[in-house]
This record gives C-alpha cells, structure tokens and sequence, in this order.
C-alpha cells in the first residue's frame, strides 16, 4: 500500500460517526507576531475549563515553546517524544492551571517542522484518542503567514483571528486572510472565521477595527468573517506575562480577565452554529492533503 492509499484509509477511517463524539478545534492565528494571539490561546483555555470543558492547547508553532513559556511550566515530554520516543497522547500533555491541558512541540526541535509522510500519519492516528478524550483543542498558530501557518488555518473550521488596532496589524491581519484566499486547500463556507479585536484602548476602537478589516474582505475576498469581541487594554495583562502567570488566574476579576470571559461565553453560546465537527485527526489529515498537492 503506498502513501497515498494509506493516507486516503487514514481518512476515511477518521470521518465522523453519528455515535462518536469529536472534539471541537478552534484554531487562533494572527497576521504578525506581537499582538497577543498566545496569551488569548491560554486565557481562554482557562475560561473554557472553567465553564466545565475539558481543555488542551497545541502549540502548532513548532520549534518554539510559546506556551510553556507563558505558563512558566517545563513539560516532561513533548510531540517530538509521540513521534520518536514511544510515548503516547497521555504522556505528552502538561497540565497547567484550572487544569488545562497542553502540548509542546518542542523547543528548537527541529525534527518536528520537517516529518516525514510516514511519522505524520503515525500522527495522526495516535491523536485519535485525544479527539475521544477531550471538549476543545485549541490550536496555537505561529505569527505570520508562513506556510505552516496557513496550513492549518484552510484546514480548520472555526478559526478565531487576532487582530490590534495598529496600521501594521490590520495590514497583516488582511495580508493573512488574502493568502488563505489564494490557498489552494481552501474551501470558501468551510472556514468562519471570527475577529477578536485585542489591546483596545478606546470605545469604539473594535468595531472600527473590525469594520476596516470587513469591508476590503467583503469586496475583494471571498471568506466570511465575523466579530467575536474585544479585549481592551490592560496593564495587568502584561504583567501577568511578565510573571508567566495567566491573567485570568493572574488577576481574575481585570478587565482584561472579564473580557475573555465574555468571548468565552460568546463561543459557548455559538457551538452549535458549528455545522461539522471533525476534530483533530481531521484537521491534521487536511494539513497533509494539502502537503500532498505540493
């Protein structure tokens, strides 16, 4: 059986049952580096866990360990040991506060930004289980619009976009979104994606942001995008990154800390507006479609 064979029974075999219940994946990226995207992954993991759901963030920027380092938190093992130490979904998730659950793809692993078609169908098949065992992945892009970046952004479903009020990040944000539109893999209506406006510093300054970002969207891309909320400005927010502590721990009741919730209860209340759930097998099978085409 060669590859592509095997590829296509990996992914028939990962098609959603009726009677099987998969993760919701939302998948948090940004035009450039800077803006907040991994603080807003781990503030809203904590949100999400204490709403009662069983959470685990990826950290998708391989070769970095963006998350540890926000949790001040060392993981014993990472997917560098799934793929080449024997070890299993269980063994390489951390747990960090609220017990939110996380996987590191390894800092300066460089293995892991260059898998072979074979160890990334081992992958995929070893995280079927975590699909089984958990409510919502979130997945942690790297900043840009790098490859790898926009790979899993046309793989996912739900993907939440964030975006600042600087000229340099509604450029990029827009720069992201028209490189999605020229992927090859993307399938406009199987991808929402929805804005959070972060570091806010005046009333009205989201939806002004948002609206610029929408409005060349509408006219000359052909993706929809949605506003999910805003973040304002707050100094306990850097320092709760300074002290590798999130915010919502940190500083539960900061306005920062509020305004998390509010967009965590915004995607409660928005799941069942999620017409397929594939999960992370799913999307990790996208991820290689693409690679394929290459």
């Amino acid at each position: 059986m060669d590859q592509a064979e095997g590829l296509r029974n990996i992914i028939k075999k990962q098609e959603p049952q009726p009677a099987r219940q998969t993760a919701r994946v939302i998948t948090v990226t940004s035009g450039k580096g800077g803006v907040g995207k991994t603080s807003v992954s781990v503030n809203l993991a904590i949100s999400l866990s204490r709403m009662g759901k069983r959470v685990v963030v990826l950290d998708a920027d391989f070769g970095l360990a963006n998350i540890e380092i926000m949790l001040g938190i060392r993981p014993q093992y990472n997917l560098a040991d799934l793929m080449f130490r024997g070890k299993n979904v269980k063994d390489i998730i951390t747990y960090g506060p609220e017990n939110i659950g996380f996987i590191s793809g390894g800092s300066g692993i460089s293995e892991m930004a260059n898998l072979t078609r074979e160890q990334i169908f081992y992958l995929i098949q070893k995280l079927e289980e975590l699909d089984q065992s958990v409510d919502v992945i979130i997945v942690d892009t790297g900043a840009g619009i790098g490859d790898s970046v926009l790979e899993f952004v046309a793989a996912s479903s739900e993907v939440l976009l964030v975006a600042t009020p600087e000229p340099t990040s509604i450029t990029d944000a827009y720069a992201l979104l028209k490189s999605l539109s020229r992927c090859s893999s993307y399938q406009p209506g199987m991808t929402v994606v929805k804005m959070i406006a972060n570091q806010v510093r005046e009333n009205g300054a989201a939806r002004e942001l948002f609206e610029k970002i929408s409005v060349v969207v509408n006219k000359f891309l052909d993706i929809e995008i949605e506003y999910l909320g805003e973040i304002p400005y707050d100094s306990n927010m850097s320092r709760a990154v300074m002290q590798q502590e999130p915010v919502c721990v940190a500083v539960p009741e900061s306005m920062a800390a509020r305004a998390v919730r509010r967009i965590a209860n915004a995607l409660e209340n928005k799941e069942e507006e999620v017409s397929k759930r594939f999960g992370i097998m799913h999307l990790f099978s996208s991820v290689i479609r693409m690679k394929f085409k290459q």
